[in-house]
């Protein structure tokens, strides 16, 4: 899942893109209102993790700006205003969550795992699809109650397959949702990855729609 941090504070971005990799997230990581505004126009973000003090465009103007442009995109608010008129003002702009610096990264990825999960549908805490089940928390997979052992760019590609079931995907939707800024992409990544899913699940976990993409059904079972 790729995520943006906007942050202008040099040492806390770097450890929020270091901490967010971790955790398993693809990060592009800007500093100022502006740059948030022109990345969240030409890339497809799963989420906006956010600072209000930003130069140049304050993290309300981006937020009331992406709100206006009908965007559903979860974000939290990462600031060091704490005061309740500050949290109700950056809510009513459109923020989904709010944290108060210093944080811990922990809690922000467990806040940022039930924004996704909300916002794909699901109301439980595991991801499942017919017999398989992704525990984004733990970063493990089973299928048929069977743990699978995945690299971490597979359970990446399985996470967003299943947060996207039923659609189809094409492989530049795929690598623009898998891949930050700088990462290095082969041309063959995507089809590597789905090839290892599907020896390490079955068969037709992922089917190939051909000439478009991609598709995860909703209900197969082998």
């Amino acid at each position: 899942m790729r995520i943006l941090v906007v942050e202008d504070d040099s040492l806390l971005g770097d450890a929020l893109q270091v901490g967010l990799k971790q955790a398993g997230y693809a990060v592009d990581w800007v500093r100022d209102g502006i740059q948030a505004e022109q990345a969240l126009a030409h890339e497809p973000y799963a989420a906006l993790v956010l600072d209000l003090g930003l130069p140049k465009r304050s993290g309300l103007q981006v937020l009331r700006q992406l709100r206006q442009q009908d965007s559903a995109l979860p974000v939290i608010i990462l600031t060091a205003r704490d005061t309740v008129d500050d949290r109700i003002q950056g809510l009513d702009a459109g923020a989904d969550d709010y944290l108060i610096k210093p944080f811990d990264m922990g809690e922000l990825s467990a806040r940022l795992r039930a924004l996704l999960r909300r916002s794909s549908g699901f109301s439980q805490p595991l991801l499942q699809v017919g017999d398989v089940e992704l525990d984004p928390a733990a970063h493990r997979v089973t299928y048929k109650g069977k743990v699978v052992e995945l690299a971490a760019r597979e359970f990446m590609v399985l996470q967003t397959f299943m947060l996207a079931a039923g659609r189809v995907l094409s492989r530049a939707q795929l690598e623009e949702r898998l891949y930050a800024w700088g990462e290095e992409v082969e041309s063959n990544a995507i089809e590597v990855h789905i090839h290892h899913l599907r020896k390490k699940l079955f068969p037709q976990v992922i089917e190939t729609v051909r000439g478009v993409g991609y598709l995860m059904p909703r209900d197969r079972h082998p």
